[in-house]
């Protein structure tokens, strides 16, 4: 079986967390700013954060936009489930906007019109969560001057998009988001096993950031309510939670980021040469975001599926059983039993269904050599050829 996606470890992977396990540290040391300073500076950002996985990093962004009780947070309902979630972990309440039937990012147009609805009756959002779905950016340009109009705060879910680009810049620069997250989960772009980490430019924020992560507590004295007891003194100002990285992780990322390049690389050729390899089937290929550079995370098709033979599930299956490990990304959040008790229900959000009803994401990840993306493309071409009689 071809996986969807997978890590790439090599011998200097493995000797950067030896190094750790032969020091004094191995969590809550050096490794930690080494590798947030290191993703700050490969972003041309000013600030990171590290922490334990990006739903971490998600909530405690959240939290530091000052989400909370009565509030809302906006996203697409074309993501994981803790783009939406990390709004409801603050107590607010949460919406979506539809996708774009070309690019599957948040449709910023149907934002724009959502937003007016939502100042004439009061309901706002405080936080929008703009995801980079696949590794591209949406279009964030929009984004921020609707952001700016209506005074929310643009959180760039960037999870699938550590190396792409927006406008010329790395993804995590700040332009146009207050908050950037990344994931460096085994199957993304660089990996750190679990991992995650928020971009910012803002000191404040980062400073809170940093709190948040550990148990709210400080060692600041500026920050204390009395005069320190001493060397050892250390309050605990706001509630915060565990949500430290440790020296390992710090250290396999750190490795890692030495060759995101190769990485993003790879992964632009190869889903160049899908695009090639599949035109004139009955598929829908993915589309380029206007000023976006994808990092291509993921490699996604949507199936025509006027005239086909067999239904989307038995393509899905029979590509499995073929040895090709598709997968599915998303279900649309809004369909989740916990979100249709909150009111949402099928029809809400036309596009992501339609995108759902039709949607494969075939593999992709810089191991994947070019032979097997050959039989990759042509178990497919046997399949939708085969559903749709030609």
């Amino acid at each position: 079986m071809i996986p969807y996606g997978r890590q790439s470890i090599d011998q200097a992977d493995i000797d950067a967390v030896v190094d750790v396990l032969q020091s004094d540290w191995l969590t809550q040391g050096p490794a930690i700013e080494a590798f947030e300073q290191a993703m700050a500076a490969c972003c041309e950002a000013a600030h990171g954060v590290a922490v334990c996985n990006a739903t971490a990093a998600l909530h405690i962004a959240c939290l530091a936009a000052g989400l909370g009780p009565g509030d809302w947070l906006w996203t697409s309902p074309n993501t994981f489930l803790a783009s939406a979630n990390c709004g409801r972990y603050c107590g607010a309440d949460v919406d979506f906007v539809d996708i774009d039937p070309q690019t599957w990012n948040l449709d910023v147009e149907a934002l724009a019109d959502k937003l007016q609805a939502a100042q004439a009756c009061g309901r706002l959002p405080k936080v929008v969560v703009a995801v980079a779905f696949s590794g591209q950016s949406c279009d964030m340009r929009r984004l921020a001057e609707l952001a700016e109009r209506y005074a929310f705060t643009v959180i760039e879910d960037a999870s699938h998009a550590v190396g792409a680009c927006y406008a010329g810049r790395p993804v995590g620069c700040g332009e146009f988001a207050a908050m950037t997250v990344f994931s460096f989960h085994p199957v993304k772009i660089i990996t750190s096993a679990e991992g995650g980490m928020v971009l910012t430019n803002r000191p404040e924020l980062a400073a809170r950031l940093r709190r948040l992560r550990s148990h709210g507590m400080t060692r600041d004295p500026a920050q204390m309510s009395e005069a320190s007891h001493g060397p050892w003194y250390y309050q605990q100002v706001e509630l915060g939670f565990n949500y430290r990285m440790t020296d390992l992780q710090a250290a396999l990322g750190l490795s890692q980021l030495n060759r995101l390049d190769d990485f993003v690389r790879r992964r632009q050729y190869l889903a160049a040469r899908y695009q090639r390899l599949l035109q004139g089937l009955p598929l829908t290929l993915p589309q380029a975001q206007a000023d976006a550079q994808s990092a291509w995370h993921l490699y996604v098709v949507r199936l025509q599926l006027e005239g086909l033979k067999h239904s989307h599930r038995q393509v899905f299956e029979g590509l499995r059983e073929s040895g090709v490990g598709v997968n599915l990304h998303y279900i649309p959040v809004h369909l989740q039993p916990y979100y249709q008790a909150l009111g949402f229900a099928q029809g809400d959000f036309p596009q992501a269904e339609r995108y759902y009803a039709e949607a494969l994401s075939l593999p992709i990840y810089p191991g994947l050599s070019d032979s097997e993306q050959d039989f990759i493309v042509q178990q497919v071409r046997r399949w939708v050829q085969e559903s749709s009689g030609s």
